[in-house]
């Protein structure tokens, strides 16, 4: 009987064998059951988002619980083709991050799936010929596996996750489901680009509009300027925005209206052609793009004013007949990503609107400033035929009564008052003068070029200067002495836009008879004790050239005073 019981545990030994192995057999389709449900519930997370930043940050992390990897991330490859330009990691905080530095650029193994966009599997992958290391503070990597996302025929970007827990390195199954993921997210990536570039194209229509609405309900050029350059940032995501028009001898730009960042130097400043990306623009019709404006070597001018900024673009104003009025110059922050090709043709088509709206304010400026001459031809004819003649017959008549005037105190009471009816005479003759001014020959007019400066000065400033005037500046001011008057204007203005940080700026012109002076009054920070003094001379400069006298005090309520008077006798 003894002999018989190991023939009786067989069946039972077989039995165990194959419950264990069914046991075994159910527990993997049960992982693979739960791991198509956990795929199942990734593809529907990734696909329910419709903003790209959310979209690409559930892909990463799904990638990572998918493959039960340590370490996710998603690089998407930048418009060059050759290069990351937005990095999404898992698996490190925002401490470890910055210890380590900058993003990765997609250099050595990163770039491997960049040049070659193929699955890749390493069980470790410093062995790997394209490997360069990690840099100080990086956590330690040995197993890896890395995908393409393709977006329909484009590779949008790469899925890398390393270090597997539990296991040896990365399976066929861990490459299968993470492929089966970059389908569903190239799927996600695309109608996010959709809604996201339909979401961009109705604000640029609605900001349109607007400048549309405000220039029509009577708003002035810099208004709809600073508007164009408000909603172009808030659009795009820039940081700043410079609005730039070709100056008059066409040898480069001059920033008419600054927006966001530091406005310090860049208001009213003049920009060559060579050397810059607004000039480049402004040069070949089209837009022009930068990864980092400054540190590219193409633009070297004037690099050092977008020090700490990032990705630009150039987009012309007005590209009819093969002539530029101006650029519209976008600058984004350090690390953010460049301007795409998706970008750029509804921008475009923006500028070409803002540049249809602001050749519509020049064209209502120009009809207002005719109908001011013709108002003024008006007023000059009503005051030569109706006022002088009147004033005229008056004095004839007040001349002639006096010889019928016996006593001497008050004939010489009648002849002084006919003295100052030919006074007045002559002043109303020289108003018309100044009335009947035409556009042509607004220059050689001083109050008409004295307005004209301080209109230019509007932009630079960001506000219109208060301008008085008094006396007979176009009769009695010599054209030598004009001219001095006008730079000094100019110079004037232009430090109060770059220095002074002012919110009012007021400015008085007086014609006596015998001296001119200009006086400029700002409410600023005043001028610093070690600052610039080159321009300064020059005023001073002049005023001595003509004989006359320049001060720059500091008034007790703060800010500048500038002081230029000139003698008229001279």
């Amino acid at each position: 009987m003894r002999q018989e019981e190991p023939r009786s545990r067989l069946p039972q030994l077989r039995l165990d064998e194959l419950l264990a192995e069914l046991q075994a057999r159910i527990d993997v389709a049960r992982g693979t059951r739960d791991r198509v449900h956990s795929l199942l519930e990734a593809v529907l997370s990734v696909g329910r988002e419709l903003e790209l930043t959310q979209v690409l940050r559930r892909i990463v992390e799904a990638a990572a619980v998918l493959a039960d990897a340590e370490y996710a991330a998603l690089g998407v490859i930048g418009p060059d083709g050759d290069s990351l330009s937005q990095f999404l990691t898992v698996g490190l905080d925002d401490e470890a991050i910055a210890r380590i530095g900058p993003y990765p650029t997609g250099k050595g193994l990163l770039g491997e799936l960049i040049r070659h966009p193929e699955p890749l599997r390493l069980d470790d992958l410093t062995q790997h010929p394209a490997s360069t290391g990690c840099p100080a503070h990086h956590p330690e990597m040995r197993t890896f596996l890395g995908l393409p996302v393709r977006v329909r025929d484009e590779v949008f970007g790469n899925i890398y996750l390393t270090d597997k827990r539990g296991a040896a390195g990365f399976d066929d199954d861990d490459e299968s489901v993470i492929a089966t993921l970059a389908v569903a997210a190239g799927v996600a990536i695309d109608n996010a680009r959709l809604y996201e570039e339909a979401q961009r194209r109705e604000r640029w229509l609605t900001a349109t509009a607007e400048i549309n609405r405000r220039l029509l309900s009577g708003s002035s050029r810099t208004q709809v300027v600073e508007l164009i350059a408000q909603r172009a940032c808030d659009i795009s995501g820039a940081r700043q925005a410079d609005v730039l028009t070709v100056l008059p001898d066409g040898s480069g730009l001059r920033t008419d209206l600054s927006y966001g960042g530091d406005l310090t130097g860049r208001m009213g400043a003049d920009v060559p052609l060579e050397g810059t990306i607004s000039g480049a623009a402004c040069a070949q019709g089209a837009p022009v793009t930068s990864p980092d404006l400054a540190q590219d070597p193409r633009y070297p001018a004037v690099a050092d004013r977008y020090a700490g900024l990032g990705p630009a673009v150039a987009v012309p104003l007005g590209r009819a007949e093969g002539h530029t009025e101006g650029v519209l110059l976008l600058v984004r922050g350090f690390g953010e990503p460049e301007f795409t090709e998706r970008e750029l043709d509804p921008l475009l088509a923006f500028a070409d609107q803002a540049a249809l709206a602001l050749e519509l304010a020049e064209r209502r400026r120009d009809a207002e400033q005719l109908a001011v001459l013709e108002d003024r031809d008006r007023i000059a004819r009503d005051l030569h035929d109706l006022a002088i003649q009147r004033l005229f017959a008056t004095g004839m008549t007040l001349q002639s009564a006096s010889r019928f005037i016996e006593h001497p105190g008050a004939s010489d009471r009648v002849l002084r008052a006919v003295g100052d009816l030919d006074e007045t005479i002559k002043i109303i003759r020289s108003t018309i003068f100044g009335l009947r001014v035409r556009e042509a020959a607004l220059g050689q007019g001083l109050r008409a070029r004295a307005v004209q400066v301080v209109e230019e000065a509007h932009s630079a400033l960001g506000f219109a200067p208060r301008l008085s005037m008094e006396g007979l500046l176009d009769t009695d001011v010599p054209p030598a002495v004009a001219d001095h008057l006008v730079a000094v204007l100019g110079e004037a203005l232009s430090n109060a836009a770059r220095h002074a940080k002012a919110g009012r700026v007021e400015v008085a012109l007086q014609a006596t008879g015998t001296q001119v002076a200009l006086t400029v009054q700002d409410d600023g920070v005043g001028i610093p004790a070690q600052g610039r003094r080159s321009g300064l001379r020059n005023l001073e400069e002049r005023a001595r050239t003509l004989g006359g006298t320049f001060t720059l005090t500091a008034p007790p309520a703060g800010g500048t005073l500038l002081n230029w008077t000139v003698p008229l006798g001279h």
